[in-house]
C-alpha cells in the first residue's frame, strides 16, 4: 500500500518539532515508527532529509527542499478532507433526486423551495419520470418510489402511504352514466398505464372478499400525471392514488365512483438511496425534510 502522504505528514512532524520523539508524541506513534517512516522515505528519495546527532535534528539542504514543496499539498489534502467533514455541520453540494411524475409535482415541488430556503449551499437537481431507473447507474442519490418494492440492496426510508381511487370527471359521468357495480365497467372507457409494471386488473370488494377485475383500456398513457389530465379532460375511468388527485377531487374536477367496492388498498411511498456507513449530510438532511414536511393527501 502507498503511504506517501503518511510519510510526509511524519516528515513535517519531525522538521517541526525537532525529534523523533516530539513528532512521535504528536501524531500518537511510537518513536520507532517514526525512524522507521523517515529511513523509508529518505531510502525512496535517495537523499538524506535529516542530519542527526546525540544532541540535536537539523534539516538538511534537501530537507528545506522538501520541506517547502510538501508543506503546501499535505495542508491542501488536508483542507480537502475538512471540507468533507464540515459537510456535516453545513450541507451542501449537488442532490440528484429521482421521482415519478405525479409524485413530484403534486407533493415535492410545492414543498422544495422551503428546503432550499433552509439549506442554500445544497444545489437540487431533480428528474421526474415513471421509469425506474438505477441509482447508481444514473448517479441519483436518492429516489422516490410508490408501490412494493424490489430487492435493490438499497436502504428505504417509508415516507406514507396513499389509498387508491376510482376516479372521472364530472363531464364523463354525465354523458357515458355512474357505474354502480363494478362489472359495469365493461360498457366504460378505462385509463390505465403502459409501462411494463402495471397490472391489467383492478381490486373490488365484494360478497366479503377481493376480486382482480381484467381491465380492457381504452387510453393508454405512460405516466401518472397522463392518465390524471386524460380523467379530467373526459376521457374514461382511472385508478389513481389519492395523493395524485386530491386536488382534483376537492375542486370538483374529478369525483370518486364505486366507493363501497374500494378494498381499501394502499401503495407504500419509500425514499431509496444508496447506504454507507457515513450518509452525506445533504442527504441526511433532505431525509429528515421530507419527515418533517412532507404531506400525503389521502394517506393514513
Amino acid at each position: 500500500m502507498d503511504n506517501r502522504f503518511g510519510e510526509m505528514q511524519i516528515f513535517l512532524a519531525v522538521a517541526q518539532g525537532g525529534s523523533f520523539a516530539k513528532a512521535a508524541t504528536a501524531l500518537r506513534l511510537t518513536p520507532s515508527a517514526v525512524s522507521r517512516a523517515m529511513a523509508r522515505l529518505e531510502g525512496r528519495l535517495g537523499v538524506q532529509l535529516v542530519s542527526r546527532t546525540t544532541r540535536a535534528l537539523a534539516l538538511t539542504a534537501e530537507g528545506e527542499v522538501y520541506r517547502a514543496r510538501v508543506a503546501g499539498l499535505v495542508a491542501e489534502i488536508d483542507e480537502v478532507e475538512r471540507g468533507f467533514g464540515s459537510e456535516a455541520e453545513a450541507p451542501r453540494g449537488p442532490l440528484r433526486i429521482n421521482a415519478s411524475v405525479p409524485f413530484g409535482t403534486q407533493c415535492l415541488l410545492p414543498i422544495l423551495p422551503r428546503f432550499q430556503h433552509a439549506y442554500p449551499a445544497v444545489t437540487i437537481n431533480l428528474a421526474l419520470s415513471d421509469t425506474l431507473v438505477d441509482l447508481v447507474e444514473e448517479r441519483a442519490d436518492l429516489a422516490i418510489r410508490i408501490g412494493p418494492l424490489r430487492d435493490t440492496g438499497l436502504k428505504a426510508k417509508k415516507l406514507g402511504r396513499s389509498r387508491m381511487a376510482v376516479v372521472a370527471s364530472p363531464g364523463y359521468l354525465q354523458d357515458r352514466g355512474v357505474p354502480m357495480h363494478p362489472r359495469d365497467l365493461a360498457g366504460h372507457d378505462c385509463l390505465q398505464f403502459s409501462f411494463r409494471r402495471s397490472i391489467d386488473t383492478w381490486p373490488f370488494r365484494g360478497d366479503g372478499a377481493v376480486v382482480q377485475r381484467p381491465i380492457e383500456p381504452a387510453f393508454l398513457g405512460n405516466s401518472g400525471e397522463v392518465v390524471r389530465m386524460m380523467a379530467v379532460a373526459g376521457g374514461g375511468i382511472a385508478r389513481l392514488g389519492r395523493f395524485h388527485v386530491a386536488a382534483d377531487l376537492a375542486a370538483g374536477r374529478l369525483v370518486e365512483i364505486l366507493g363501497p367496492f374500494n378494498p381499501g388498498d394502499h401503495e407504500d411511498i419509500h425514499a431509496l438511496y444508496v447506504g454507507h456507513r457515513r450518509l452525506a449530510s445533504r442527504i441526511r438532511a433532505f431525509l429528515d425534510f421530507l419527515d418533517a414536511q412532507l404531506v400525503l393527501p389521502g394517506a393514513d
